[in-house]
């Protein structure tokens, strides 16, 4: 074979690579390679998310902040629980927070590390957010938990979106309402299976349990659904539990804490989780 047919071939063997690379590192950002490089990948950008993203804080208001509150006002949920899931820098505490009048009590969990770290470096030491270094592919909660559970610009980089949206679904209390986004820009027929199509989107959430479900275009690439549970919950919202009240032990399922400045010891199997800067850490190493 001639020399410049070897180059040829080993050009497109090059580009090829390249192509693979940019689409597993910058398109998927690693959801293909697995959970802990896609935390690593976050956890290497975390001080600069906010800075990248540019997120326009009236318009988190407007598609947060507000459409819960007017859902609590509705359905007359004073002091509600709510689990962020995948909440990276805190966004969905901080647009809660930032105008007060939020009366109830926030379980934010990611997987980064360095994302949490950051959330807590912005927010500051707030009594009503509990922040949890968790997967959220197993959420160590018990049925019907929450009366809202939030979900933003994550479900495409879980390892299984469906499976994902299931379990959300099932923490939150019949009545209770889910915040969520679903990948549909272009980059969206890039990540087989990790996102649903527009016209699929609404009748899994209705398969899942869903009785009522608002969707909208949101941003760029996204949709935004607000959707509730079917069935009636209590009345009252659940903010006035305490996370030791909630949280089940991730290795073995009990509901039995000591609490200590350093560390969470699960009293039935031992366990210990170090609590340190404000986060409790769950992800075993």
């Amino acid at each position: 074979m001639s020399p410049w047919i070897w180059g040829v071939v080993l050009l497109v063997v090059c580009g090829s690579l390249a192509a693979l690379t940019y689409w597993h590192l910058i398109i998927a950002e690693g959801a293909y390679l697995g959970t802990r490089l896609v935390a690593y990948l976050y956890d290497r950008f975390a001080h600069r998310y906010d800075d990248i993203k540019g997120f326009d804080w009236e318009d988190e208001h407007d598609f947060i902040a507000r459409p819960l509150r007017l859902s609590f006002d509705l359905a007359g949920v004073e002091k509600p629980l709510i689990l962020d899931v995948g909440t990276g820098t805190g966004r969905v505490p901080r647009v809660l927070l930032d105008r007060g009048a939020f009366s109830g009590h926030i379980v934010a969990l990611d997987r980064s590390l360095g994302m949490l770290q950051e959330a807590v470096r912005r927010l500051g030491s707030a009594a009503s957010v509990s922040w949890l270094w968790q997967d959220a592919s197993r959420l160590p909660f018990s049925d019907a938990t929450f009366d809202a559970v939030c979900c933003l610009e994550v479900l495409e980089f879980t390892p299984d979106p469906r499976r994902t949206l299931e379990e959300m679904i099932r923490v939150l209390r019949p009545g209770g309402f889910l915040l969520l986004s679903n990948r549909i820009g272009w980059q969206a027929h890039l990540l087989p299976g990790r996102t649903f199509r527009r016209s699929e989107f609404h009748q899994v959430l209705l398969d899942l349990g869903i009785a009522v479900c608002q969707v909208r275009p949101w941003q760029v690439d996204y949709d935004w659904a607000l959707a509730r549970k079917a069935g009636v919950g209590p009345g009252k919202g659940q903010g006035h539990r305490s996370l030791a009240e909630i949280l089940h032990c991730p290795g073995c399922g009990a509901l039995a804490w000591e609490t200590r400045a350093a560390a969470w010891r699960c009293e039935t199997c031992g366990r210990k989780y170090p609590y340190r800067d404000g986060i409790l850490m769950l992800v075993e190493s």
